[in-house]
């Protein structure tokens, strides 16, 4: 995976201060849907936390109200299946942790600016680049 340095964005940092990595291409996620969890003021759902999608979060997902699994065509959505990874609204993470239905998560591709919500103990704990 590489980091991208997008014009007018800078170069973004991870959680552990370090580049920013590709969260995923396939699909393509991020706000800006350029494969990473970057971030700008007009991401109001901070779009920051890369995680590894599972079949009880996309379900869990899709009964509060945010259907990521079935595809919309309309939008070039393709639809998430488990095991796919996706820059996920860091308040949807942690609402989603409380309930313990968080998924798993990829400090190298997740958004320092995540920090303001998540707490990084909190996303170490669920971390599946962390050795």
């Amino acid at each position: 995976m590489k980091s991208r340095d997008l014009p007018g964005r800078g170069s973004q940092l991870n959680v552990l201060g370090g580049p920013l990595l590709t969260c995923s291409d396939q699909p393509v996620t991020g706000f800006f849907r350029d494969g990473c969890c970057n971030t700008s003021e007009d991401d109001f759902g901070s779009h920051t936390v890369c995680v590894v999608l599972t079949e009880e979060f996309l379900a869990y997902s899709k009964g509060a109200g945010n259907d990521l699994s079935t595809p919309r065509p309309e939008f070039d959505f393709p639809g998430l299946k488990a095991g796919q990874r996706w820059c996920l609204c860091a308040a949807r993470w942690v609402e989603a942790w409380r309930l313990g239905k968080a998924p798993k998560v990829s400090l190298n591709s997740t958004n320092q600016a995540a920090l303001e919500i998540v707490p990084l103990d909190l996303l170490k704990q669920h971390a599946i680049d962390l050795h």
